[in-house]
């Protein structure tokens, strides 16, 4: 079973979470242009606020999920599609990387995320360390 990767900062154990942050498109693209724009320059404050308490790690946006591809085995067979990997309302939009003490503080920082007072969800993990 693979273990919770944990690190020491700051003179305490820290693990890490990964913040998946998934958002109807239809909905986002629903939105007017100064509620999206808003809900971004949120989470640019949102993120450096992240960087500013050591918390961070990393994170990125995705692009629209009409430019993913999806590779699965069928068979043996290696089959590529275009699209997201599952059919699903929600998209996946981005992500944040995350240290923290423990579970309790990474999902107090996950119900800061913008996106959430207007539809988004966010699913919140600890990063397990592989086994070699």
């Amino acid at each position: 079973m693979p273990l919770a990767t944990a690190e020491f900062q700051n003179g305490e154990i820290t693990m890490q979470y990964m913040l998946m942050c998934c958002f109807d498109e239809t909905a986002w693209n629903n939105l007017p242009d100064a509620q999206k724009d808003t809900i971004m320059r949120d989470y640019g404050d949102w993120v450096q606020n992240l960087v500013n308490t050591g918390h961070f790690r990393g994170g990125a946006k995705l692009h629209p999920p009409l430019s993913a591809k999806t590779v699965r085995m069928k068979n043996g067979r290696t089959v590529i599609t275009d699209g997201p990997f599952a059919e699903t309302k929600e998209q996946l939009g981005g992500y944040h990387l995350i240290d923290c003490m423990d579970l309790n503080e990474a999902m107090s920082i996950a119900t800061r995320i913008p996106t959430l007072p207007a539809g988004g969800t966010v699913e919140v993990r600890c990063i397990a360390e592989l086994e070699c």
